[in-house]
């Protein structure tokens, strides 16, 4: 099984929960208003499909209800696949690396997978052939760096680790000196706070 395949098995479960928690919306159905939509919006907020994006995903479902004058159950959730379908939907999942160093930001919430996704594209990229820096920018959750120091040892990659709470944005200022000076093909960033691209920039 390929590293992509894994990836998208590991997502199996947040999608069963998600599909599930729609399913339990439509069972209580009985008419396209604004209770029903407001409900819909918070079960994608909920699941971390972000605020703008949910919010954008319910107007145009929404609009679309009214213009087409939809009324059935079924064609409700094939409009509100549709629209998801509209945003979420990327043409190009591939990584392009042709810049020397590139970088890779990872973010999202606790919990959804990221150090062991940093681990594994860290070990497939040094596979490959590419040095790898990986820099320990979550310095607020408990253990992560620790976590994260792991994968990076069984990838064969560089680690820039601080103490935990400080800023993250000095973590990722040292991994970038350590990647130019190792003159490094990739660095991965891990983190779970808001770096500002500014602070990175100035790196």
């Amino acid at each position: 099984m390929g590293f992509f395949e894994k990836l998208k098995q590991g997502m199996t479960k947040t999608k069963n929960s998600f599909d599930e928690k729609i399913n339990n919306v439509f069972k209580s159905f009985r008419k396209v208003d604004e209770d029903f939509l407001d409900e819909l919006e918070e079960i994608l907020i909920m699941s971390d499909i972000g605020m703008d994006t949910s919010v954008e995903i319910i107007n145009n479902l929404r609009n679309r209800i009214k213009k087409e004058k939809i009324q059935d159950e079924e064609d409700v959730k094939k409009a509100l696949r549709e629209e998801m379908q509209k945003i979420l939907d990327v043409t190009d999942i591939s990584l392009h690396l042709n810049t020397k160093p590139s970088v890779i930001l990872v973010v999202g919430v606790n919990g959804v997978g990221k150090t062991t996704s940093i681990g594994k594209i860290a070990n497939r990229l040094a596979k490959d052939g590419k040095k790898v820096v990986v820099a320990a920018a979550d310095t607020f959750r408990a253990a992560a760096v620790e976590q994260l120091e792991i994968w990076a040892s069984r990838a064969g990659a560089d680690i820039v680790k601080r103490e935990e709470g400080v800023d993250p944005a000095s973590v990722v200022y040292d991994a970038i000196r350590v990647t130019r000076e190792k003159n490094a093909d990739v660095l991965i960033v891990d983190t779970a706070r808001k770096i500002t691209q500014q602070k990175i920039l100035d790196g």
